[in-house]
Parts: structure tokens; C-alpha cells; sequence
């Protein structure tokens, strides 16, 4: 599978440069976020496979959006993705699934996510660092969104955004496929220029 192994050499130096640019050592960055130190030092060799939530927190702790550690350096001014080129980061047993599908540029990065979530499959995510703001589009069928424990009902044609700095699930309700596109919005990284 020569993509995968260059998908990991990628997240593996994207990673390493993001630690070095923060001025963390392996133990500091592992401490933080909440990763034992051999799997990061793994990460970093370009060995094992991270799970979604291992790949967030290593984005918060670092700064950076979830893209920035998988993705390569930029092809062009104008980037058009399909769905079908990029690989699910999460899949759930009844066929759920969230894709990230681009990250916008500058210091205050936006995440493009297109999720699809069966009836009564849920995602629940970590909180992120402060300031992350999410939302959430439902293009087809009807979700349950819940934040800190309050449950909000989204249907088709329906949007919802929350910070993302409390706990957050994502469930799909009804009897139909629920399509989702979602935001990421992260704040600036201290001391970059606004």
C-alpha cells in the first residue's frame, strides 16, 4: 500500500516539524497530549497507525489544524478535492464516516469535514483547545448534535455552531442517512500575526 506508507512519512515529518517549530521534546508533547512517549517516537519514524482522536489532540496540543499534520505541501492557488480521493479518518461500525477534506491557509485555519452518519451511530469528540469554534451543516436527513451534555436536534438545511472546547457528539436521528458538512475554525497560533 504505497499511499498509506506515504501518507504516514508525511504525517510523520508534518508532526516532528510541528513539535520542533513549538519547541517541545517527545516527553513534553506526549504529556500534553495525552500520547505515550514510544508511540510518538513510532509517529515520528513513520510507524503504526494513529487513531482520529490521538491525530486531534496532537493538532490542539500543537496548535495546528488535523490537516496540517496529514496533508503535503501545497500543489497551486486553486485546490478542488473529491470525496472518493480522500480516505475516511473515522468509520463507524454501521458505516458512518467523517473525511477531511481541506484545510484553508493563513493563521487562522479552517477545516472542510463531510460526514455521513447512520441512524443511531454516534462520534463523540474531545473537546479541543479554546477558541476552536465548530458547525455543522445538515444537507440530507436529521442529526442529534449534543454540547456539554445538552442535546440539540439538527435537520436538513439546518446549521449549528458551537465552541468546540466542551465535550461534543455527533449522532445520526431518524430512519435516514444524515449527510453533514463541518467547520473547524482554529484560532490563531500565539504570536502568529492576525
Amino acid at each position: 500500500m504505497p499511499e498509506a506508507e506515504a501518507a504516514l512519512r508525511t504525517l510523520a515529518h508534518n508532526v516532528r516539524a510541528a513539535r520542533t517549530r513549538a519547541g517541545l521534546s517527545l516527553d513534553e508533547l506526549g504529556r500534553r497530549a495525552k500520547v505515550s512517549k514510544g508511540a510518538l517516537v513510532g509517529l515520528e519514524k513513520a510507524q503504526g497507525n494513529p487513531n482520529f482522536a490521538t491525530l486531534i489532540r496532537l493538532a490542539d496540543t500543537l496548535g495546528v489544524s488535523v490537516s496540517a499534520l496529514l496533508e503535503g505541501p501545497a500543489e497551486g492557488r486553486v485546490r478542488v478535492v473529491s470525496a472518493d480521493a480522500v480516505m475516511p479518518l473515522w468509520a463507524g461500525k454501521r458505516g458512518s464516516q467523517a473525511r477531511l477534506m481541506l484545510t484553508t491557509s493563513g493563521p487562522a485555519p479552517v477545516e472542510i469535514w463531510r460526514w455521513v452518519l447512520e441512524p443511531d451511530e454516534e462520534y463523540p469528540s474531545h473537546p479541543h483547545q479554546a477558541g476552536v469554534v465548530e458547525t455543522v451543516s445538515v444537507t440530507a436527513g436529521r442529526m442529534t448534535l449534543t454540547v456539554d451534555g445538552t442535546e440539540h436536534p439538527v435537520e436538513a438545511g439546518q446549521t449549528a455552531a458551537f465552541d468546540g472546547d466542551a465535550p461534543h457528539t455527533y449522532r445520526g436521528a431518524g430512519t435516514e442517512t444524515c449527510h453533514l458538512i463541518m467547520t473547524v475554525h482554529i484560532p490563531p497560533a500565539p504570536g502568529s500575526a492576525s
